[in-house]
């Protein structure tokens, strides 16, 4: 460690915790929202295909057409989080929640379903890119990863919440997926209102040279010493770049850093978890079981997506961020294979799909899932973070949306067992680039993370 990175680590805050938890609680919900309307699918699937007479191919549109909001969102707020800041993006982010809630509820054709959902995506890419991002500006280096975290533990809470609302309206008959879609505006109404009491990230506030709020700011979060040494740090690395733009992310040390941050972002999401989540009462159709014991099934999912995303909130800012990714990604791997020689050998009565999924569920929820997002806002340099946040997560969502509407052709042509085999062999790729060219950056301030990236 250099002289500036053990600086660093030696300056502990005396963090004011109110404030500082009220705070990222609140930019979390993003994810809460993130997680419920695109999980909310799950649940509604089952009667969107009996109602709208929806073919493999329809299947994918329908489920994974919010994908393709979520990289029109993560473009949007790429290039309007510096002028307009932060928190006015996650304002127009929950009135986009909201909407899109209400009007794929009351959609009367599979068109104005997609077209609604499509909306809804951009709400979720902007709050994919922007909560976490305004999360890691605000919080101390010691325990940005713990609180960064927190966005993943709002996607699973709102991933949970979509699940239980689906089981509990699914006996309302053919008009079940309608109320399920428009449940969504209630948390979506909550986080709009929340908004209103947090205040702006400290280091857009000094990207625009408005130096004393971003001091005040800084100030509550852990008091005058912990703000006195994060604005010299922060007017430094300002000082050392050009206007922000995005000409200056193909200078060579700035792409090298973006390169790496959108293969961790584009194989958070190839190796399968979102079509488990999103097609999780299909796969245990295709097991043998009922559509009612599928969503209970489901249910079971979306806890243990909870309970283990707990345990990568612990667990980050003690072993880092490498060593997750590393143990995480070689697990899911494992469980992969053995789900597909469940499959292979039509071992399927019993508890064996059922555990393996939930074995791969838990192994992404306490790494991956958690460690992506908190990398993601880190990894990047103050001056391009914007930008750099949204071709990642734009790239996260093309891949994204490539799986999942891919995966129900994949199950038709394929079969099941190559399908998770596939995703087992990402996971092998993945593996073998977390080991070469990810760097750890727990405990570092985020001025030292880039100078660290650019010395290697």
């Amino acid at each position: 460690m250099t002289a500036f990175s053990k600086a660093q680590a030696d300056v502990i805050p005396d963090i004011q915790s109110g404030f500082l938890w009220m705070v990222t609680t609140v930019a979390a919900l993003g994810g809460l929202l993130f997680g419920f309307d695109t999980a909310i699918i799950s649940g509604a699937l089952p009667f969107l295909r009996d109602v709208f007479a929806l073919n493999p191919v329809m299947q994918g549109w329908v489920v994974s057409s919010i994908l393709l909001g979520c990289g029109a969102g993560a473009l949007v707020a790429g290039r309007l989080a510096n002028p307009l800041g932060r928190k006015s993006l996650l304002i127009a982010c929950a009135l986009a929640f909201a909407i899109a809630a209400i009007g794929t509820g009351a959609a009367t054709s599979v068109y104005m379903l997609i077209l609604f959902r499509m909306l809804g995506g951009v709400a979720v890419g902007i709050a994919a890119m922007v909560s976490p991002m305004y999360i890691a500006e605000i919080s101390p280096a010691h325990i940005r990863g713990r609180l960064v975290s927190l966005y993943q533990l709002a996607i699973v809470c709102g991933i949970l919440m979509a699940f239980v609302a689906s089981y509990l309206l699914s006996g309302l008959g053919c008009a079940s997926w309608r109320w399920m879609f428009m449940s969504q505006a209630i948390p979506a109404l909550v986080f709009l209102a929340a908004l209103f009491f947090v205040p702006e990230s400290p280091r857009w506030l000094a990207m625009h040279n408005r130096y004393d709020e971003a001091r005040a700011i800084l100030e509550s979060v852990g008091g005058n010493a912990h703000a006195d040494d994060e604005l010299i740090q922060i007017k430094k690395s300002l000082g050392e770049n050009e206007k922000p733009s995005w000409r200056i992310l193909l200078h060579k040390e700035n792409f090298n850093i973006i390169l790496i941050g959108i293969t961790v972002a584009v194989f958070s999401q190839i190796t399968g978890i979102n079509s488990i989540l999103y097609y999780a009462p299909i796969i245990f159709e295709r097991a043998g079981s009922g559509t009612d014991t599928a969503l209970l099934q489901t249910l079971g999912i979306g806890l243990t997506n909870f309970l283990f995303t707990l345990v990568a909130i612990w667990l980050v800012d003690k072993v880092g961020r490498k060593p997750l990714l590393l143990v995480g990604t070689f697990s899911m791997g494992i469980f992969l294979s053995i789900l597909a020689v469940c499959f292979y050998k039509h071992v399927l009565n019993g508890p064996w799909v059922f555990l393996c999924l939930m074995g791969y569920i838990a192994c992404f929820a306490a790494t991956l899932g958690a460690v992506t997002w908190v990398y993601l806002s880190e990894v990047f340099p103050n001056q391009i973070r914007a930008q750099a946040m949204s071709i990642a997560t734009l790239a996260l969502w093309l891949a994204n949306f490539i799986a999942t509407f891919s995966f129900p052709m994949l199950l038709s042509e394929m079969g099941d067992s190559i399908t998770m085999l596939i995703n087992a062999g990402l996971c092998g790729v993945f593996v073998i680039f977390i080991v070469f060219k990810v760097q750890e950056t727990k405990g570092k301030s985020l001025e030292y993370i880039h100078q660290d990236m650019q010395g290697r």
